[in-house]
């Protein structure tokens, strides 16, 4: 009798180890929910049941986070924060003046 050699199963551990959860993703796909808001139109995403993580590249799509696209959301969160606080302090100002 020959073994059956069909297809390499996929492998469905995620970097958290739950087997099981990496089965259920691969059937039915990721559920994803924002796990971080960097702007208003750039998100962190993270799969609720594999612990997989995206987030929205320049063009909208869902990527996959890497430690590059980590460090430029980190950065991109400080210059979006660093202005609001200033548009902040100049609207505060501007009423006190008026």
């Amino acid at each position: 009798m020959r073994p059956n050699r069909s297809k390499p199963m996929k492998n469905t551990i995620t970097p958290n180890g739950n087997k099981l959860s990496g089965i259920f993703c691969n059937f039915f796909g990721h559920h994803f929910v924002v796990s971080k808001k960097v702007t208003q139109h750039i998100k962190e995403y993270k799969c609720v049941h594999c612990g997989k993580q995206v987030t929205t590249d320049e063009r909208g799509k869902l990527s996959p986070l890497t430690p590059k696209l980590k460090e430029i959301n980190r950065t991109l969160e400080d210059m979006y924060q660093r202005r609001n606080r200033v548009r902040a302090r100049g609207k505060s100002a501007r009423k006190q003046v008026a």
